[in-house]
């Protein structure tokens, strides 16, 4: 088969994530859970008292990449709080969170540095943690010289290695010692996965 397009995409590496995070806050007086909207003064507002740390959080300079890796992210993701009812204080708030981060950080160091963010605050918390895959990267060498050759003498186009993207199932791989190189089609940002199907001739 004539390769007709090129394979605009060469991944050699990826950010590590944080799953979703689950952070339940609530205010000091646990046996207060909650309180009537015209008693401000028997209930303390999660809300009122987790907005603050939230915004030191998002706030947070975590580390500045490296020649690889854009700068660790911090991403609030879902916020919950009350019942839906406009007259009560809520006694509870969970927001969830994430952490796209490079290889500048490790999972403990961004742990440690968040309670140490939301220790400054006046409230009792709880974070359920979850790490969803560690970054990895293989580092320009003989298998990624010996990739780009041969997609340069199929398809007569360069590739440049990149980490961006998303989530990667290589991060199962990468963790057994291996080197991992993905590679693939250039795919808007705004693409649902679900709705992608490329002709087998647009890359073959």
């Amino acid at each position: 088969m004539h390769r007709r397009r090129a394979l605009e995409h060469c991944a050699a590496g990826r950010r590590g994530q944080e799953r979703p995070a689950r952070l339940a806050g609530r205010h000091p007086d646990g046996h207060r859970p909650a309180g009537p909207r015209r008693y401000p003064h028997l209930a303390r507002n999660p809300i009122h008292l987790a907005a603050p740390a939230l915004a030191a959080l998002a706030a947070e300079h975590w580390d500045d990449g490296n020649a690889f890796f854009p700068p660790t992210s911090f991403q609030i993701s879902n916020l919950n709080a009350g019942t839906g009812a406009t007259n009560v204080i809520p006694g509870a708030l969970e927001a969830q969170f994430n952490f796209r981060f490079s290889t500048e950080s490790t999972v403990e160091q961004l742990q440690q540095r968040t309670a140490a963010i939301l220790d400054r605050f006046d409230f009792d918390y709880r974070i359920d943690w979850a790490l969803s895959g560690l970054p990895f990267l293989t580092e320009p060498g003989e298998l990624l010289d010996a990739i780009a050759r041969s997609i340069e003498a199929v398809t007569g186009h360069g590739t440049t290695p990149s980490t961006s993207g998303g989530t990667s199932d290589g991060r199962f791989i990468a963790t057994l010692g291996t080197q991992v190189v993905e590679l693939g089609r250039s795919t808007p940002p705004s693409t649902r996965w679900t709705n992608v199907c490329w002709p087998v001739t647009s890359t073959c």
